[in-house]
């Protein structure tokens, strides 16, 4: 079968190719009822544009690089699917890759993607980073990147960042009002930006509130359920659990939560529970898991948003876009002596 071409259209229509061309393409100076003629006969004949044509005409690949630290967590999949709606419905494709929380392999990612000829990135970097001078030099170089989520507010880049401080504040400060006298936070790797923020709305809320230095802690935990596990598998060891722990996250939450119930202490009786994040399973574990919500779509659409004016216009002046989120308040936290 012969391969239908835009000069067949064109000698079909006894029309420019030109003509042809602007149809396709939606240009301004081609009459409505000739634009649709043509692409009505286009279309009976079997002719599509070449898409590969048509990127290297606009001078853009059209592919879009995100890279995340991990899909572990639902958090960075609801990023993915949430970056994929914005820019798929803008004309552009996504390639994704994930890091394994490895330094080098998300430099290798970057690289790769780079090399792909993407028309930019949107970066969700792993723990203990040192790849940040090299993507900096790119970006400095003109190529599109915007950092999302862990990335430390001082770096000179677009960026997307949740209020980690302030919403870890409430969260610790949610735990002293419920009356809880003796609080730990099981905080991220000690290295990763969020994590020193959180602890760091940990420590205002402790100083607001008064609460003497023996009465809480900060453990670095990690990421992950079974981080969590073992943190409190120590803890109950040395019999040294507090009343309540405010955790950097739903799985390091849940985790502890699982291990305490499987030594046959209660949630929220004997010891409460605040995560961070809001996963979806935090309704349905029981008991259900107060957390911290982030806007995961919200902070996903400034992201590609930002990344699509830079790719626009490389001289787009650096913006950080600071999210705010919600306290929602469930049974793993109420301290029913209170009621």
């Amino acid at each position: 079968m012969k391969h239908v071409t835009i000069k067949d259209v064109a000698k079909r229509l006894n029309v420019s190719v030109s003509s042809v061309s602007r149809a396709f393409n939606n240009k301004y100076d081609i009459k409505k009822e000739t634009k649709e003629l043509i692409l009505s006969t286009a279309k009976e004949m079997g002719y599509y544009p070449n898409p590969i044509a048509k990127k290297l005409s606009q001078n853009k690949s059209l592919n879009i690089g995100v890279v995340v630290p991990e899909f572990i967590n639902e958090y960075y999949s609801e990023i993915v699917i949430a970056l994929q709606d914005v820019l798929i419905s803008k004309g552009y494709q996504v390639l994704v890759m994930q890091s394994d929380e490895k330094p080098e392999l998300e430099l290798k990612n970057v690289e790769t993607l780079i090399h792909s000829m993407t028309d930019g990135l949107i970066i969700a970097p792993t723990v203990g980073n040192n790849n940040m001078s090299y993507y900096l030099e790119q970006h400095n170089a003109g190529y599109p990147i915007v950092f999302l989520n862990r990335i430390d507010d001082s770096v000179a880049a677009s960026k997307v960042i949740f209020n980690n401080v302030k919403w870890s504040f409430f969260a610790t400060e949610h735990l002293i009002r419920q009356g809880y006298k003796k609080i730990y936070h099981l905080s991220g790797y000690k290295n990763l930006s969020v994590s020193k923020e959180r602890i760091e709305g940990f420590k205002k809320a402790m100083f607001k509130h008064n609460v003497v230095k023996e009465n809480y802690k900060i453990i670095e935990a990690g990421l992950l359920a079974e981080e969590g596990m073992e943190i409190i598998e120590d803890l109950i060891y040395n019999h040294d659990l507090p009343d309540a722990f405010f955790c950097v996250n739903d799985m390091v939450a849940m985790g502890a939560m699982k291990k305490l119930r499987d030594n046959g202490y209660s949630v929220p009786d004997d010891i409460a529970f605040i995560g961070f994040t809001e996963t979806r399973m935090a309704e349905l574990v029981t008991p259900q898991l107060s957390s911290v919500k982030q806007p995961t779509f919200k902070m996903a659409k400034a992201a590609a948003e930002l990344l699509l004016k830079r790719i626009e216009n490389a001289n787009e002046p650096i913006e950080t876009v600071v999210m705010n989120g919600e306290l929602n308040i469930r049974e793993s936290s109420i301290n029913k002596a209170l009621d």
